[in-house]
Parts: C-alpha cells; structure tokens; sequence
C-alpha cells in the first residue's frame, strides 16, 4: 500500500503546517504568492526536508517564476519531480500534472475557456492512476466564494477529458472554499487545498489495484 500526502495553495504558509507521513508527497500548486525565485527558495528547503520518499508538485496560478524563469525554478528543487503537461512513473503509479487553469485575474498559467484549454488538456493520456491539475474541473470542488450556495468555477473541458480517460484519482485546488472529495463514474476527486493552513493535507492509500482509503480533513487544521 501506498499513502499520498495532498495539499494545495500553502502560499508560502507551508511551515505553519503539520504534514503526515507516506511514501508520495504532491502538491497541487499554488506554492508561492508573488512567485518569485526568493520565496521559492524557502518553500523548496521546506520540500527538500520532508522526509517522503517521493515529492511530486506542480506549479499553481501564483507560481510565476515556473513560468517565467523555468530553468532557475527547478535548479531550487533537486530530487523532486515537476510536471508541467508531463508524466512520470513514481513507486508503479502512473502521474500526469497539469498547471493550467481557465483565467483568472492577471495571474499565471492562464488560458481562455474552450479550444486553448481543451488542446492542454487533450495531452492527458489514457491509463494514469493519478492526474495533478491546479484547478478543478466542473461539478467538483469548485464552488467559489459563495460556498455551497457559489457558481461552479471548474473547467467543462477539463471534465470531459476526466471523463474520457478516467484517471483512478484527479487531484486539484485552487477554490479554496470547496476542498472535499467526490466519486463519479469510478475517478475519485479530490479537492486537496490546505488554504494557508484552514485545512489538513489530504491523506490517500491505495496500491497498483484500487484505493482503499481518502481521509479528507475538515476545514481547519
């Protein structure tokens, strides 16, 4: 069995924040709030020093310098796997990570709804067992400011893809407001937002097989 340790949207409030232990540590984006290289400077020793085995991130909307100075960003982050559109196999789970998200303000990894974002989203391959996206897609974990009585912010487009290649687990944040975990024609979502600390990590146990537990925190720690 394998135990995934899930957060999201720390913003540089990461320390404030008692981690489990498991074997994969992912964080969904969301590391930085200005995104600059010197904030992820604190933030990388912080992921270097946890002691999962394996560490498994990729960037969020406030993460600017992956954006804009890639090759500097990752020099910060020796040992741990970055996904940007890409895949990797860690402990026999197949990973596929994603950053994008429909656009929000004059952030970063942002594209308009419809063809820009489907073409990204079109690149997730058939026969993952986990896919990291910073945001949500539609229907799960995406009501907005409003709480429960909120729009739902999540991306059509995203869920269709979800749909079509059915991930066993979709891992996102970005709404703070809605973090939880949703089962849907057999692809478990999960919002895993931490909320600079409202919320626990996300703990997931499964093996090459099936899931056999999600332990979704309450809203604050």
């Amino acid at each position: 069995m394998i135990r995934l340790v899930a957060v999201g949207d720390t913003h540089t409030f990461q320390r404030h924040m008692k981690v489990p232990e498991g074997d994969i540590f992912v964080h969904v984006g969301d590391m930085l709030r200005g995104g600059e290289l010197d904030e992820l400077a604190d933030v990388a020793e912080w992921l270097c020093a946890l002691p999962h085995a394996h560490k498994v991130i990729i960037a969020g909307n406030h993460d600017g310098c992956f954006a804009e100075r890639p090759e500097e960003a990752l020099k910060h982050l020796p040992g741990i796997t970055y996904l940007e559109d890409s895949g990797a196999e860690i402990a026999g789970l197949r990973f596929w990570g994603s950053p994008w998200q429909p656009a929000y303000n004059d952030w970063f990894f942002n594209l308009p709804r419809g063809a820009a974002l489907a073409a990204k989203w079109s690149q997730i391959p058939e026969g993952v067992d986990v896919l990291l996206t910073h945001g949500p897609p539609r229907g799960f974990g995406d009501r907005g400011h409003h709480g429960e009585e909120g729009a739902h912010e999540g991306c059509d487009d995203l869920r269709a893809r979800v749909e079509l290649v059915k991930p066993r687990l979709h891992l996102f944040g970005h709404i703070h407001q809605d973090g939880g975990m949703w089962e849907h024609e057999g692809v478990s979502f999960a919002n895993v937002t931490t909320w600079e600390c409202e919320r626990a990590p996300t703990v997931i146990d499964l093996d090459v097989h099936r899931i056999a537990r999600i332990v979704v925190p309450p809203r604050h720690c």
